[in-house]
């Protein structure tokens, strides 16, 4: 097991001698030092949000964080009087963050004995060592993909978005219409990889397979012609929601293998699941082809399969599947060692505990809520494959 710690997702700051010098309710002045400047937007860079808890007076504070030209940089700011444990919660939990995953900086002692010892899980830095964090592993992740250097103005829309949701009155099917959602699949190229492989690792929840995907499995199957690695990034009014969704998908002569469906959770509420399946078998009928899907049981992936069983996927037997590596018995004890060594997808290889869901492809109507923007599926040479892009909408 990795000694490398957990890496921290949200740092929450301190102002007063923490983040600027001086006090503000106080002094005449307060002043950002060029370090500490340089620390916020390289954290920001990395993809660490970055939020305020601070007792100090709202507006008046905000208001200095404007002036310092730094205000954009903090999502969540929890500028009052009450404890400072209640505000590290409430960031955390607004943001749906582990507490693990979340890091405090203040000046006072006092104040970062209280958040630990209500929330033991949070790391608590003292201000003095502000400057180095960037220099610190667990504020250092390994790859800064596209999405996570966006990441704070892609929470700060999700923010505006939920408050417009929470105050539109009428069906949810109108307000997703409302947001002018565009739903766009391509297929992988080497800038997506990064962020792919990230969903292949990190989602659980939406993962038909739970099989992890490196960076030389996906090169691989990008530079197979029998194969096609997809990226799904969403997008409406509000800006975009980043990459949400990655397919791996094989092609054969009467069936195409659906080897991998993995959604970001951050989209279940948009239909998102529902909008990708209904496009790949519209692809697939348009094909005239089956559709076998990968399925492995996890603790988790139980939203995955009610996915697959309301798109129309069964358990049942057809021919075609005679095409397709075997699937073999769930066997807990392989489970495990599949997901740590899953290949480019080749025959039979890493199988144990996969079963098929099996369709008969047809064509389904367009999505009322979202465009979908997609290139025309099927493999090299075919008749199908000619177009490079194709779109349906509401």
């Amino acid at each position: 097991m990795s000694d490398a710690p957990t890496l921290v997702k949200c740092l929450v700051w301190d102002l007063d001698n923490t983040l600027w010098r001086g006090t503000l309710l106080e002094d005449h002045e307060v002043v950002l030092p060029e370090e500490i400047r340089r620390t916020i937007v390289e954290l920001d860079a990395r993809g660490i949000l970055q939020a305020v808890a601070s007792k100090n007076d709202h507006d008046h504070a905000w208001q200095q964080l404007e002036a310092l030209g730094v205000a954009e940089y903090f999502v969540l700011p929890q500028i009052g009087w009450r404890p400072k444990s209640r505000s590290v919660k409430e960031i955390a939990d607004r943001l749906n963050f582990a507490l693990k995953t979340v890091a405090f900086i203040d000046d006072q002692p006092a104040e970062r004995a209280e958040v630990a010892h209500h929330h033991p899980e949070v790391r608590c830095f003292d201000a003095a060592r502000a400057a180095e964090l960037t220099d610190l592993p667990e504020f250092s992740p390994a790859v800064v993909t596209v999405d996570a250097a966006r990441r704070r103005s892609m929470y700060q829309a999700g923010f505006r978005r939920t408050a417009e949701r929470e105050e539109f009155t009428g069906p949810d099917e109108a307000f997703l219409r409302s947001l002018d959602l565009v739903m766009e699949i391509k297929r992988a190229d080497d800038a997506d990889l990064s962020r792919v492989e990230e969903l292949t690792l990190r989602t659980s929840q939406m993962n038909a397979t739970g099989v992890y995907y490196s960076d030389a499995d996906l090169r691989a199957l990008i530079a197979d012609p029998e194969h096609e690695v997809l990226t799904v990034s969403l997008t409406d009014r509000f800006g975009p929601h980043g990459a949400v969704g990655v397919l791996l998908v094989g092609y054969h002569e009467r069936v195409w293998h659906l080897k991998l469906l993995a959604t970001s959770c951050r989209v279940v509420s948009f239909g998102a699941g529902a909008v990708l399946l209904d496009w790949l078998i519209g692809e697939a009928a348009a094909a005239g082809v089956h559709l076998a899907a990968d399925f492995r049981r996890t603790d988790r992936n139980r939203m995955m399969e009610i996915a697959y069983r309301f798109a129309g996927f069964t358990d049942a037997a057809c021919d075609c599947l005679a095409e397709l590596p075997s699937a073999g018995p769930v066997d807990a004890d392989a489970v495990d060692a599949d997901a740590a060594t899953a290949d480019a997808g080749a025959a039979g290889s890493g199988r144990a505990g996969i079963e098929f869901r099996h369709l008969v492809a047809d064509r389904r109507p367009a999505p009322t809520t979202v465009r979908v923007e997609a290139p025309v599926l099927g493999p090299v040479g075919s008749t199908s494959s000619a177009g490079s892009t194709g779109g349906a909408g509401a």
